[in-house]
């Protein structure tokens, strides 16, 4: 289903229909800060399947997922006074940052190294989602592996539509991935430029 919400004032109907069907095992095509993005509930094994299969992704390489906050950050990974430093200065934003995964986390949602990708957009559309789901959602490139991603909800709907159960349209998306940063051992790496600028990083 095509699905247009508000992307300054999500309509909190629309929001209550996603989630209850994200709570089903639902999965949902959404907008971000960066592109579009797949989700689903990241205590829903079903939803996350689904999303392996979408992706045509080796499932021993996890996704990264999606949180309403920083508090909410600190319960899915170890945040350290220097790491929790740097994500407040720089979230929300473009960004993914990698730390150490809580054992709260998902196996299928952890590396081998048991570290996880966590981000907070500047999206008022995912941050409503995740705030009314009461935890965070999976976030992946709204594409199959390899492919680019559309920067148009209408393409994404025709491509993809029939894979997922909601198209969410919240506007053309930026077209660019967010950048992710380690943030393991209070090291501050750059494992993949994108749109989140690190010309502030020394």
């Amino acid at each position: 289903m095509f699905l247009s919400i508000n992307p300054e004032n999500p309509q909190p109907r629309l929001i209550k229909q996603v989630v209850e069907r994200l709570k089903q095992g639902g999965v949902i095509i959404y907008p971000t800060d960066t592109t579009y993005g797949i989700g689903c509930d990241i205590f829903n094994r079903k939803g996350i399947k689904r999303i392996f299969q979408i992706k045509q992704r080796d499932q021993r390489k996890p996704f990264s997922f999606i949180c309403n906050d920083l508090a909410e950050i600190s319960s899915y990974a170890q945040v350290s006074n220097f790491a929790f430093k740097v994500m407040k200065r720089h979230l929300p934003g473009a960004y993914t940052f990698v730390l150490d995964a809580t054992k709260i986390v998902p196996d299928s949602l952890s590396t081998r190294q048991k570290t996880v990708g966590v981000r907070i957009p500047e999206n008022a559309i995912c941050r409503a989602i995740v705030k009314e789901l009461g935890h965070p959602l999976v976030t992946t490139s709204a594409n199959t592996s390899g492919e680019d991603t559309p920067q148009d909800p209408r393409e994404i709907e025709d491509r993809m539509g029939q894979l997922v159960d909601f198209v969410i349209d919240g506007g053309i998306s930026m077209g660019e991935a967010s950048t992710v940063i380690s943030l393991l051992n209070d090291q501050i790496e750059v494992l993949r430029q994108g749109r989140g600028d690190t010309s502030w990083i020394e």
